[in-house]
């Protein structure tokens, strides 16, 4: 399995990216493709002492900056993203790993592989922590205006890759709103809820911003604009947590003491909330594989993210995915229809 990573999209550079797929290719079964800058990358294998064969370094000319526009970006047809898109496009790769630009990624990945047959738009899709197993959270910013046909897509989405990658044979499927009645939320939930309610999927209803973390659903739906601003407050909300937690052990001897006897539980806690452990978030509905990692991701997130697209490539998501939509679609415009 042959999984390129754009070796130059990340806010530390190219550094963590690299340590990120030697530690990959020693733990699971795949090559890397490292698309960048050659001397630099060479540099870091070097540095970090790596003398094997299953990282391969293709080098390209441009790199994406995060304050690129993606249209700006799409004139850079030699930069790292690029060149992993097209990789992926001529067969020599089988998914694409960034931690660049996010709508570079997303806007390189769609013109190079286009959308998944019957998706109207792919979207962004995270796990999150809850009390119970995790929940997959989408759209988290492709889309900032969604129809609820966009809605319904990505709840076939996240429920084929739940099922497929997490193992949940019915996964549960909420639309996020401002209450659990039917009757609550704007113009865009109610209707979504209605059109959920028709499908075949396991639909619970709506679920509420504090009940994706207590596990109500397993994969939640909304807009990318209300995804996005869940996702950077639960990040913010466990930064806080975590930086509150620190500060009242290290207050005295006893609190010191205290945290020694609760250390094993600070760190099973930690690691459920740490987003580095889930990898990254996949672009679900492109005609490729694509996971996308946060910019600031150290080299244990980008190994993570690595497995996460080997885990995309073993199950086929893709194919799974276009079964489910087209199947689903003609079910429902078949009740459309009937009188």
């Amino acid at each position: 399995m042959r999984i390129v990573l754009d070796a130059m999209g990340n806010d530390a550079g190219a550094t963590p990216l690299v340590e990120g797929a030697i530690l990959a290719v020693k733990r699971y079964d795949c090559r890397v493709l490292l698309t960048g800058k050659e001397h630099s990358i060479a540099r870091l294998l070097r540095h970090f002492r790596y003398t094997g064969d299953r990282i391969e370094i293709v080098p390209c000319r441009q790199v994406v900056r995060m304050g690129d526009s993606p249209t700006a970006s799409l004139l850079k047809k030699d930069s790292s993203i690029a060149v992993a898109t097209r990789l992926v496009k001529e067969g020599r790769g089988d998914a694409v790993v960034s931690a660049g630009n996010t709508g570079s990624s997303l806007a390189h990945a769609l013109k190079t592989w286009g959308r998944l047959r019957g998706v109207k738009r792919p979207g962004i899709a995270n796990l999150m922590p809850t009390s119970k197993q995790p929940c997959l959270v989408l759209d988290l910013g492709a889309n900032v205006d969604c129809k609820p046909q966009h809605l319904l897509d990505f709840a076939i989405m996240g429920a084929v890759y739940y099922r497929e990658i997490l193992g949940c044979p019915s996964p549960r499927v909420g639309v996020l709103s401002n209450g659990e009645e039917p009757t609550k939320g704007n113009a865009l939930s109610l209707a979504t809820f209605e059109l959920l309610a028709k499908s075949p999927l396991n639909f619970v209803g709506n679920v509420e911003g504090g009940e994706v973390f207590e596990g109500k659903a397993d994969v939640v739906v909304c807009d990318g604009f209300v995804g996005n601003i869940l996702l950077k407050a639960s990040e913010g909300a466990a930064r806080l947590i975590m930086s509150g937690v620190k500060g009242v052990m290290k207050r005295n001897v006893l609190t010191l003491a205290g945290a020694l006897m609760l250390s094993p539980g600070m760190r099973a806690l930690k690691k459920k909330i740490d987003a580095s452990e889930y990898g990254g978030a996949p672009l679900l509905g492109l005609n490729g594989i694509c996971i996308i990692s946060h910019g600031s991701s150290n080299a244990h997130a980008v190994m993570n993210a690595i497995r996460v697209a080997t885990e995309a490539v073993r199950h086929n998501i893709n194919e799974c995915i276009m079964t489910e939509v087209q199947s689903i679609s003609h079910e429902l415009e078949g009740e459309d229809a009937a009188p």
